[in-house]
């Protein structure tokens, strides 16, 4: 019970935190950039927790871990090469994390209640396998995109 009311208060301070930054114009770009690392390092723990309990099945994590793995080796890899990457969420990443995060704090939460719910949760834990899986190829398909650029391109494109 209290894993998932420290995870729902992590949630919610999370996003009064990011609502005020915006609301008071006080974004910075180290801010924009260590906000979705430290959501990303959150989640991560909790499904790699969950997981080898038992609660939810391990190639869900192995598919959230990868594809969270591929942006992080992708980006490396462009700033390695020189490439200018834009760190940017696609609309389908945020639909990605946001069902990450209500498979979680669901599965928090049968757990602390005690309540048994195996359809909405087989039903959460397809939706959110989909939405990581589509996530990952969006951003393959655009990391395939600025590798393919040539430096004449990314010339052209600078004037």
């Amino acid at each position: 019970m209290v894993a998932f009311f420290v995870f729902v208060a992590a949630g919610v301070s999370d996003a009064v935190d990011g609502a005020l930054a915006r609301h008071l114009n006080q974004q910075t770009e180290f801010g924009t950039m260590l906000d979705p690392i430290a959501d990303k390092i959150m989640l991560v723990s909790v499904y790699i927790l969950l997981a080898y309990l038992g609660h939810v099945p391990l190639w869900l994590t192995i598919l959230i871990v990868s594809r969270d793995m591929l942006i992080v080796f992708g980006i490396l890899l462009a700033y390695a090469l020189d490439k200018v990457v834009t760190i940017k969420p696609l609309w389908i990443s945020k639909a990605n994390t946001l069902a990450q995060i209500v498979l979680a704090a669901f599965t928090l939460g049968i757990l602390a209640f005690k309540l048994e719910w195996p359809m909405v949760m087989l039903a959460l834990v397809w939706i959110t396998a989909i939405l990581t899986t589509l996530s990952a190829m969006a951003y393959m398909r655009d990391g395939l995109k600025l590798f393919a650029t040539s430096e004449s391109d990314e010339q052209v494109d600078k004037v």
